[in-house]
């Protein structure tokens, strides 16, 4: 059966053109069964169900054809993940002893500097911790002097035993004190060498504790923060790595050191690369396995904290015959590739045939042609084969 056009069909070609969904709607109508048997079947050989195009039509459809070719597919691992940073450069910024807050925060984006000043915040009570720094330190100088006084003393026997205890403990407590005070001064971000020279602030500043970039900021000038609000969040962004997630399946296929190419969700280009470094060693409640890769330097470049990627790991290479993935179209339910089989001045021809896909790597899918299928030296459709197949099957109701 080879059917030629007439100037008619012309505009059937402009309709089929918006047509591109019809094959996968005619996918949805198979009962269910004939589908899963379908998935088991070998291909058939269809050659019997051709079409001509005439130039101008050939022209206005947008065709396009390639080649099937001899490719290295490999089997792969599918991943699925996010880009990840090491713990140590993600870092949590709150005021550890609270206070309303005096200055703006950062804007989200910007650079900070480990030790940058990050927002002021304003506590009655840091006036509080800094008095009651200078009192116990007053109180120690004189506990200390008293204090060697009276082990001098206890040594010569002259004082009681008694004395010199009391005076001892004093001397500890102080300390102890004094310490303490320290301790929170250096929560506040309050320097003790300022408070020892008399300088009493009712502020204290927020500092950097990494270098790196501005994540989130939760703050407003006049804003009461208490100790658990998370203020900011700095990412260093010189250490992200790939975070996925494999199948109890597949562990046994991942080794440290193997090559993982990988994308973001959006994209199937797959044109990154990241090395694996570490493979868990517990599984969660989802039978998944975290599986953590370093990227390379040359392939981080747009990439951000929380961005969902998809990635593949090779298991073994075999050369196979492949095409372009979007070169396969689907009909009543099976998968199809259109065929330039003759080029004259007359037009092109095309036909349908049938395959059965298997592995899809880097915009190519391997296929398996059914036995007695003539393919030598045809051409595949890899751009707009659809309007090829609505008009086979237009051709096929018209009959």
């Amino acid at each position: 059966m080879k059917i030629k056009f007439n100037t008619k069909i012309s505009l059937l070609i402009l309709s089929t053109l918006m047509m591109v969904a019809c094959g996968n709607k005619d996918s949805e109508k198979v009962e269910g069964s004939e589908e899963s048997s379908i998935k088991e079947e070998q291909p058939v050989a269809t050659g019997n169900k051709q079409i001509t195009f005439t130039k101008d039509q050939y022209n206005l459809a947008g065709i396009e054809t390639g080649a099937i070719e001899m490719r290295n597919l490999s089997n792969i691992i599918k991943l699925n993940g996010v880009i990840d940073v090491e713990p140590k450069s993600m870092a949590s910024v709150s005021a550890p002893l609270g206070g309303y807050l005096k200055t703006a925060g950062r804007l989200p984006g910007e650079e900070i500097k480990k030790g940058q000043v990050l927002a002021t915040i304003e506590n009655p009570e840091f006036i509080q911790i800094q008095q009651g720094y200078l009192e116990s330190l007053s109180r120690l100088q004189f506990l200390e002097e008293e204090f060697n006084r009276q082990k001098k003393l206890r040594e010569e026997d002259i004082n009681s035993a008694k004395t010199f205890q009391q005076v001892s403990s004093d001397y500890k407590i102080t300390q102890g004190r004094v310490k303490a005070y320290e301790q929170q001064l250096a929560l506040a971000g309050i320097s003790r060498s300022s408070v020892q020279n008399g300088n009493i602030t009712r502020t204290a500043n927020l500092y950097a504790p990494i270098s790196g970039f501005i994540k989130e900021s939760n703050v407003n000038i006049g804003d009461y923060v208490s100790p658990q609000d998370v203020l900011f969040e700095i990412v260093d962004l010189n250490d992200i790595h790939l975070a996925l997630n494999a199948f109890e399946k597949d562990l046994e296929k991942l080794e440290i050191g193997q090559t993982v190419k990988f994308s973001l969700s959006d994209d199937n280009t797959f044109n990154r690369t990241a090395e694996v470094f570490l493979i868990g060693k517990a599984t969660g409640s989802d039978r998944m396995t975290p599986v953590h890769c370093h990227i390379k330097q040359e392939n981080q470049k747009g990439l951000l904290p929380g961005m969902y990627v998809k990635a593949w790991v090779e298991s073994g290479t075999n050369k196979q015959n492949a095409i372009p993935s979007e070169a396969i179209v689907q009909y009543e339910g099976k998968d199809f590739v259109v065929l330039q089989t003759e080029e004259t001045e007359n037009g092109y021809t095309f036909k349908l045939e049938q395959v059965k896909k298997g592995i899809e790597q880097e915009g190519y899918t391997a296929i398996t042609m059914a036995d007695g299928a003539t393919v030598q030296n045809f051409k595949p459709v890899v751009k707009n084969a659809y309007s090829i197949l609505s008009a086979l099957r237009n051709s096929e109701e018209e009959e």
